[in-house]
């Protein structure tokens, strides 16, 4: 008997949700059935917290912007959901259940079921509450350690994809011009080669977890005239070709990064949320980049509001647009209702939107979000009760042992020696005198992007989420013995000197003092460092200087410890100090470090990412400039630094001999090859962080005196040595010509083997033979550095 029983049909799958289509044609059949508005949904992000309830998130009132009505503007779509865990303290397990519910919600209000692309900071860490605080970047560019940046980054990133983030707002890859600035502390350093292969690095690792790497701020905010927030840049073609632009290309075309994030700054006028040579000239036409630009905070209102190339709001999206922005962010403004109309009465041409939508489409599919089989469900709630939230508090760990260790890994390789009369390591003192502001400050090692500074000072009655160890605690631990007598002496900004005399009268009564300086991170004006927080003259911070100097007259050796954004100009503590370390804001574990390299457990390798300024007034400089910008006999003003680019002490001494070239001439496409060797002549096991330099005596433009062109670190036991070899590209020599291309030209070079930017210790003089030759973003990046496989016998 047969069964006359009508077939059940499985309903189609559209092409947009279907993985065996291309992805080029899913895009384009999507494109083709959404409306205008829908088009635009996709185009912006909305601003709201995640509640710690588990509940559906809540739209954020920022005092720059109207309220959101999310029940107005979800079933047209939503293209972004703008730090759900980084707007208020909330667990991570109700967070990220928040996440998923409001997902659920804006996939199934919308016709075609697209969720929307939730991203976060990540600039020293996840900024959720309760997850680690690492060191800030300035600290990854005192490594010069990218395998350890590109670690961190991954679990960094491992982090955010588990609770249902995308895309992570980071790496800054700004070139530090002007240490005033108050973002130096989210910077990598001053070297270009330096931000590229760190920050190349850090999305590496970000990427690497499934993250979309956001590169900013693209380009030329670090450049701003005398490091004020947003200032003009007024920087030639030159600078920004040679100094500026290439940690991005190398982020680009080695990174993988899949955003980018324009500045907020104009550049001689043009305004880089409105640039299309920039945008799309030459981030997507000459570097092939193919991922979504996305707007600072508020950019796009800037045109109007700051900027004033643009009349409305209409016009400021109109100009975003055309200049290559896809993404309105952090919440919709300009891309709502007046692009709409824009569009409508003929003043933005649709194919615009098709344009940017295309592109965050693309990245949507990349992510899987617009697959038929797509949940909310992030990783971290697999298995979990959904049902009763309260269960969940607690279950997910941002803050993991592993987490712990690789913060205090990296905090330990980026703490800087700057000076060392022989009185570190500590030996066993009897009283010990620690003084300052920040010897007894628990936030003190974190910079103004991590959760307790940025958000957290706003919710003043909540817990901070993770331990922070003050130096006080951990010298305590490195020294059970010792007498510890703390008195903090002055505030960070304060300027009150009442309590200087107790400092010193502390600082006498012990064997050694320690003085714990620097600064308070925060946000526009609510620190000494951070974003919107720059500084007037690179002097120590209030009436720090004042307490630094009384007790370098007390006669008591001083050893004076950093925790800060930038670096200081020490006045006479620079030579008098028996000791000086520096600290870049080293993290949640980063005064473990500190504590180990005073007591001499751990043997200090960090080396300084930006130069140390000898007088406080001698801004803007670094140690990129050519013959006329350093000390000279046409000027009064000496910008010599204290400690210089590259700069670190350890506790060993290394020896480098034996320097050998196989040739010394190579045409203008070809290569050096070098080696020498190294041998660690002190006591105890120690890192040599090996640089190389390029000078150019005699070339078509200026050039600076020199620059670092690569580098590698070397461990080595006590008497232990090994031979180096060094590959040169003769493309490193490349340099933006008069023409505006970027050349090799023929000509004699000098390749410096150093320890610093002022103490080359070996130097092979070379020559470049043939014709000029134009190189492109094609060109070798990279020296190749190849430690011999077997160690050289021990003295």
């Amino acid at each position: 008997m047969t069964a006359n029983v009508a077939e059940e049909k499985t309903p189609a799958v559209p092409v947009w949700n279907d993985r065996a289509v291309s992805v080029s044609e899913r895009v384009d059949a999507l494109v083709g059935a959404m409306t205008l508005r829908e088009k635009i949904a996709q185009l912006y992000g909305v601003w709201v917290g995640a509640s710690d309830e588990g509940g559906d998130v809540a739209p954020h009132q920022h005092d720059m912007e109207e309220a959101v009505d999310l029940d107005v503007l979800l079933p047209a779509g939503l293209g972004q959901l703008t730090r759900p865990f980084g707007t208020a303290p909330v667990d991570a397990a109700l967070g990220a259940l928040s996440l998923m519910r409001s997902q659920a919600r804006i996939a199934a209000e919308n016709r075609f079921g697209i969720p929307a692309l939730a991203h976060e900071e990540c600039l020293a860490g996840f900024a959720a509450w309760g997850a680690t605080a690492y060191p800030v970047p300035l600290s990854w560019g005192a490594t010069f350690d990218p395998h350890l940046v590109r670690r961190m980054a991954a679990a960094i990133g491992r982090d955010m994809r588990a609770v249902g983030v995308h895309q992570g707002l980071a790496p800054v890859l700004d070139v530090v011009r002007d240490a005033r600035w108050g973002r130096v502390e989210e910077t990598i350093g001053e070297d270009p080669y330096l931000v590229a292969t760190i920050g190349t690095a850090y999305v590496q690792g970000l990427e690497s977890a499934g993250i979309v790497a956001t590169l900013k701020h693209f380009v030329g905010y670090s450049a701003s005239r005398a490091g004020r927030n947003l200032a003009p840049s007024s920087v030639g073609p030159r600078e920004r070709a040679d100094v500026l632009l290439p940690p991005f290309e190398m982020a680009v075309r080695e990174g993988g990064a899949r955003s980018v994030m324009h500045a907020y700054t104009d550049l001689d006028g043009i305004p880089a949320a409105a640039d299309e040579d920039l945008l799309t000239g030459l981030l997507r036409d000459t570097w092939g980049f193919d991922g979504t630009v996305v707007a600072d905070y508020f950019g796009i209102a800037f045109l109007t509001t700051l900027h004033a190339i643009a009349g409305d709001w209409a016009d400021a999206a109109g100009a975003a647009l055309r200049a290559g922005v896809d993404v309105e962010l952090p919440t919709v403004k300009t891309f709502g209702t007046p692009l709409e109309e824009a569009v409508t009465d003929g003043r933005v041409p649709e194919t615009l939107i098709d344009r940017a939508l295309r592109r965050v489409l693309t990245q949507k599919t990349a992510l899987g979000l617009l697959d038929a089989d797509w949940t909310p469900l992030p990783p971290a709630l697999t298995g979990a009760d959904l049902d009763t939230p309260d269960t969940l508090r607690g279950s997910i760990d941002l803050d993991s042992p592993a987490n712990r260790a690789l913060a205090r890994t990296l905090a330990e390789e980026a703490v800087v020696l700057l000076s060392n009369d022989g009185i570190l390591p500590l030996t066993a003192p009897r009283r010990i005198a620690l003084l300052g502001p920040n010897a007894d400050e628990p936030t003190a090692v974190l910079g103004c992007y991590s959760f307790p500074q940025h958000i957290g000072v706003h919710h003043p009655h909540s817990p901070l989420g993770i331990t922070l160890s003050t130096l006080r605690d951990t010298l305590t631990a490195e020294f059970p013995d010792a007498e510890f007598r703390a008195v903090r002496g002055t505030g960070i900004d304060d300027g009150d000197t009442s309590g200087i005399p107790e400092a010193v009268r502390a600082a006498r009564d012990a064997d050694i003092a320690v003085v714990v300086l620097g600064d308070r991170a925060g946000l526009f004006g609510r620190g000494t460092s951070g974003e919107g927080c720059d500084a007037e003259s690179l002097t120590l911070p209030g009436a720090q200087q004042h307490l630094l100097d009384a007790l370098l007259d007390t006669g008591t050796p001083l050893v004076t410890v950093l925790l800060a954004g930038r670096p200081y100009a020490l006045g006479r503590a620079t030579d008098e100090s028996a000791a000086i370390v520096q600290a870049f804001f080293p993290g949640e574990e980063g005064t473990h470090a500190i504590a180990g390299i005073l007591a001499g457990r751990l043997n200090p390798s960090g080396r300084l990412p930006v130069s140390v300024p000898r007088t406080p007034g001698a801004q803007p400089t670094t140690y990129l400039g050519p013959r006329l910008a350093h000390a000279n006999n046409v000027s009064n003003i000496d910008p010599t630094p204290a400690f210089p680019f590259g700069h670190g002490l350890t506790y060993t001494t290394f020896h480098w001999t034996d320097l050998t070239v196989d040739h010394h001439e190579a045409p203008t496409d070809g290569a050096f090859t070098l080696a020498l060797t190294i041998r660690n002549t002190g006591r105890r096991p120690g890192t040599e962080t090996v640089q190389l330099y390029l000078h150019d005596p005699v070339a078509s433009v200026v050039q600076p005196l020199q620059r670092l062109i690569g580098y590698t670190r070397l461990a080595l036991d006590p008497g232990q040595a090994r031979r180096l070899h060094v590959t040169v590209p003769a493309d490193l020599a490349s340099f933006t010509g008069r023409d505006g291309q970027r050349i090799t030209e023929p000509g004699t070079l000098e390749l410096r083997l150093a320890s610093s930017s002022t103490q080359p210790h070996l130097t092979a003089r070379l020559t470049l033979t043939g014709p000029q030759r134009h190189v492109d973003h094609t060109r070798h990046l990279h020296a190749v550095f190849v430690v011999g496989q077997e160690p050289v016998a021990r003295a």
